[in-house]
């Protein structure tokens, strides 16, 4: 047995019991992890709160979670590229193909296929790894997803968020775009601009129509692209990630979690060109998981919100 956090019905965060469960068993092609930290994405509430699977999920209990660091307790077989004892990290829940896992990444254990998951940059810590996988995978998409070429331009709406905090850094170090504007609220001006924005929007003071430039893309990732279109250019590009369905002219991005693609970035990552971004209120640890639902449901987290030590 181990101890972990899950649900047993769809609900507030007060459904959330911490107990024991069965540790899980490992398959061909799979890996059990001993979590050393997770982090939390609003899809691991809106699953739980909203039952956004519901017709076909997970048998309760669930555990939440996406996102991970830890190190190799176990390997399945045909696994190669892990062995015991390595450290590794990655987002384990991938939608595009089935639904949530029974077991998130909030449980002392877990496990996840190897394709997932890749070796943890040797200059995070376990904390800065699980933050990464999820919001950086996605952000990494939206930019593939559109063939964003050197030299473009790109709107960031929500900067300081998990996605949007790594976005403006994709796009100044790996995608090299010419020109970087965001979004963000007054006291996080300057946070934004920290990260590689050329200019940072107070959208409590100016709304969308009022932005005098047109950029060729668009990176919606608060579900705003009703209203934020209006600063794409003409032929621009818009992705929404947080709209069901976004406006006309935006597409969706449901990222698909990929242990190969966290390895292209490794050389971004170890070189500090890439960097984790933690909410100042983190890591929380394993015993106050309600606490921080509750602080990421408010929306007023400053890059990612992670729970650490798992123990």
């Amino acid at each position: 047995m181990q101890k972990a956090w899950f649900y047993n019905e769809y609900g507030s965060v007060d459904v959330l019991q911490f107990g024991d469960i069965p540790l899980p068993n490992v398959v061909t092609g799979q890996v059990l992890v001993k979590v050393r930290a997770a982090a939390l994405n609003p899809v691991d509430y809106k699953i739980r709160k909203l039952g956004v699977f519901r017709t076909a999920d997970a048998p309760f209990p669930a555990v939440p979670g996406c996102d991970l660091a830890g190190v190799v307790a176990e390997v399945g077989e045909g696994v190669s590229k892990f062995n015991k004892g390595d450290e590794i990290y990655g987002d384990i829940q991938d939608f595009t193909v089935g639904n949530p896992k029974q077991y998130g990444t909030l449980a002392q254990y877990t496990v996840a296929e190897e394709h997932l998951l890749a070796s943890k940059p040797h200059n995070l810590s376990f904390e800065e790894a699980a933050s990464l996988p999820l919001a950086l995978l996605t952000a990494q998409q939206a930019f593939d997803t559109i063939n964003f070429q050197k030299g473009q331009s790109v709107f960031i709406v929500g900067g300081a968020g998990g996605v949007g905090s790594l976005a403006i850094q994709l796009a100044k170090h790996v995608y090299e775009a010419s020109r970087i504007v965001s979004t963000a609220s007054t006291g996080k001006l300057d946070f934004v601009k920290s990260l590689g924005a050329d200019l940072v929007v107070d959208y409590t003071k100016q709304s969308y129509d009022q932005v005098p430039e047109k950029f060729d893309f668009v990176f919606d990732t608060i579900g705003e692209s009703f209203k934020s279109h209006v600063v794409a250019k003409e032929e621009g590009k818009i992705v929404d990630i947080a709209s069901f369905p976004p406006h006309h002219r935006a597409e969706s991005v449901l990222v698909k979690p990929s242990g190969s693609n966290l390895e292209r970035l490794r050389p971004f990552i170890e070189s500090g060109k890439l960097k984790a971004v933690i909410d100042p209120k983190s890591p929380n640890p394993f015993f106050a998981v309600k606490e921080a639902f509750k602080y990421l449901e408010t929306e007023r987290a400053k890059g990612k919100i992670v729970i650490s030590p798992i123990e």
